[in-house]
């Protein structure tokens, strides 16, 4: 059963749950590290801001893609060794891209960029879902996402004010630089641990992996819905500086504030996630987090002050997470063999649904405008949190033994 109290569920989680947490926080500072200072990197590569959009687009499209090798790699290397090749090939295409010449180099670095992060959070995930039984994940997964949120809220606020003394090169020399730092200090933590591997590499165990993920009814459930969320919430990013720039507030630092505002939400969650559940129960959680997430968006559609903005970017990453983090755990449920493939397919789902959201949005804002651009996926949200409470149902995983629910 899925444990609701907020003592017991805290209770007895492993120490290593904080060296996972730190490695999705160093994944993640550069996460948003460029949304800020897109409107620089326009401006000096002199292309439109949808186009270097894309930046975020090719990165989230590139973590997306490698998902399903990335997690056959960690179920058969071990996750932790590949965490740490994966952070040191982020920090590397960070330093990289920070001396980029034209908009293309950046662009290849930003795809390099997409496959480092593509090994860190995913993995992570699937590690925590090793190390830590159901009734307690949900509670363990919130520690990792504090990890995440808190990189999200450096990375992007320190990418402002970076931005507005060094300009965007020095966000990306900073970021780098501290990302292999962070993956010297996660080799480090891990030194004299067991990090185990699998067995060797097995195409046709693959596929009967990805049959028996698919075979449980919740994995097409829960992988729309990343998607959708993917596109509607993340797909704002791209965007917040020139909906600021439209206010008269053209400082980076700004922009990294309000954007910033979103990992703030995320880390209240984690604080109050374990008192929540047992208030709100999984319907709940689902449907105050859509609720809550689809109403930011209509208040940031009418371009309020940026202070507004910042205090909807917070509820909205407090309810995009309440939605969310059901969804993981759901998603941690499908199979139990090949946990790190369904994660990793997971996340695959919600980068593509981030791939999409800046071109959507960017479609929507030249055809649309904003204002009905914003209310669609507010609308889209709130729908979201409604159906999944409805649908989303606990079912023991495709390879149990036992054939009865672990969640309720």
């Amino acid at each position: 059963m899925w444990q609701t109290g907020g003592r017991d569920a805290r209770a007895g989680l492993p120490p290593a749950l904080n060296i996972i947490a730190l490695s999705g926080f160093a994944a993640s500072l550069s996460t948003r590290a460029l949304d800020p200072v897109l409107p620089r990197i326009a401006a000096e590569f002199t292309v439109p801001i949808t186009t270097a959009a894309g930046l975020a687009a090719v990165s989230a499209f590139t973590f997306a893609v490698v998902q399903p090798a990335i997690g056959a790699l960690a179920d058969i290397f071990g996750k932790a060794r590949l965490m740490i090749v994966c952070l040191a090939l982020l920090g590397l295409a960070s330093l990289l891209g920070a001396m980029a010449t034209s908009f293309e180099l950046l662009f290849l670095c930003r795809i390099l960029a997409g496959i480092g992060s593509g090994g860190v959070f995913p993995v992570a995930l699937g590690l925590t879902g090793d190390l830590v039984e159901p009734e307690r994940r949900q509670v363990a997964i919130g520690r990792v996402l504090g990890g995440s949120m808190t990189g999200n809220l450096l990375g992007a606020t320190a990418s402002g004010v970076i931005g507005d003394v060094m300009g965007w090169r020095g966000v990306l020399t900073v970021l780098g630089l501290l990302v292999i730092v962070a993956a010297l200090a996660v080799a480090f933590g891990f030194r004299g641990k067991p990090i185990s591997a699998g067995a060797p590499m097995d195409f046709a165990g693959l596929r009967r992996s990805y049959r028996t993920i698919f075979s449980n009814p919740n994995a097409a459930i829960c992988f729309t819905a990343v998607l959708i969320e993917g596109t509607c919430v993340m797909g704002t990013f791209p965007y917040v500086a020139a909906f600021l720039h439209e206010l008269g507030q053209e400082s980076l630092a700004v922009a990294g504030l309000v954007i910033a505002g979103f990992a703030v939400g995320g880390l209240i969650y984690t604080l109050t996630v374990g008192s929540l559940l047992p208030r709100l129960g999984v319907n709940g959680m689902m449907i105050a987090g859509g609720a809550l997430v689809g109403l930011q968006l209509a208040i940031i559609a009418f371009g309020p002050s940026w202070q507004a903005q910042a205090a909807c970017f917070v509820a909205m990453g407090m309810g995009f997470y309440m939605l969310h983090g059901c969804i993981q755990v759901f998603a941690s449920e499908l199979t139990e063999t090949a946990r790190g493939t369904a994660m990793s397919l997971h996340s695959f789902f919600f980068f593509i649904g981030q791939t999409t959201g800046p071109i959507a949005y960017g479609f929507g804002l030249g055809h649309l405008g904003k204002v009905p651009t914003l209310l669609i996926a507010g609308a889209t949200m709130l729908a979201l949190g409604l159906v999944l409470a409805r649908i989303l149902k606990a079912r023991p995983p495709a390879d149990a033994s036992v054939g009865e629910p672990r969640l309720s």
